[in-house]
């Protein structure tokens, strides 16, 4: 008897960048690993194709004409929940902070090493076949225990195959970046996790100590989980040490 084998869709990776030359390196070295790619020359096209074609990810430039990056990252973010990693030639501190609070799951520098690049998109789109690969077939979600697709912490509850987060009962949108952190905080309530450790396990590969993606990370669950972000009571900070999940229920 005939196995089935199971093939993947190919992956689809939009980039919004008017440099030429960066697309054209960009473009042979994602399909050399098995990319479909897409390619728009400004913020508005680049806006205009993520709603259309809806992307499995988007490498999207700072820089850009006629709408910035950030503004092309905020619009997007607004309808789409795909990994968005940005690109840029500037390398201050502060765009890459506004980048990642407008939404963005990654920030590379200019210039970039292919290699490296490549393999972010592939830890971004890793995220995305494990979460397909959890979301169980009509047939079997009766099937399902509760207690294994279903994470309660405190004033949190994670729906592990819907992919959703509850605050005290209200539904909470979140990235797919800040669902993961959540989860893996989660199924280790109110044990202290490490930023690095967060790094390695959330993002998939080693950032070199670039621990403010998660601080900026955390800032924005922050402001979307807790009543007053000055003094959290969700996810608290370990001071010199990393984050938890408080166990404790609200009175409220």
């Amino acid at each position: 008897m005939e196995d089935i084998i199971k093939i993947k869709p190919k992956r689809t990776i939009l980039i919004v960048d008017d440099e030429k030359p960066i697309v054209d390196i960009l473009v042979y070295n994602l399909q050399k690993e098995g990319y479909d790619t897409i390619e728009a020359n400004d913020g508005e096209e680049g806006v205009r194709l993520a709603l259309e074609k809806k992307p499995d990810l988007i490498l999207l430039d700072i820089m850009l004409p006629k709408m910035d990056g950030l503004a092309v990252c905020k619009r997007i973010r607004h309808s789409l929940n795909v990994p968005i990693l940005m690109l840029s030639a500037k390398d201050e501190e502060i765009d890459k902070i506004l980048g990642l609070e407008l939404g963005a799951d990654d920030y590379v520098t200019k210039p970039f090493s292919v290699r490296e690049l490549m393999a972010r998109v592939k830890a971004n789109l890793r995220k995305l076949d494990i979460a397909s690969e959890n979301v169980p077939k009509e047939s079997k979600k009766q099937e399902v225990e509760e207690n294994t697709n279903r994470l309660e912490v405190g004033d949190l509850a994670l729906d592990l195959d819907k992919f959703e987060v509850k605050v005290r009962g209200e539904v909470i949108d979140l990235t797919l970046r800040e669902f993961e952190v959540l989860k893996y905080l989660a199924k280790q309530p109110g044990q202290v996790i490490t930023r690095e450790i967060l790094l390695e396990k959330v993002w998939g590969y080693e950032y070199y100590g670039d621990i403010r993606t998660v601080d900026v990370t955390v800032r924005r669950i922050r402001e979307k989980i807790e009543l007053d972000t000055s003094n959290p009571k969700i996810l608290v900070t370990k001071r010199g040490v990393g984050y938890y999940l408080s166990t404790n229920k609200s009175s409220n």
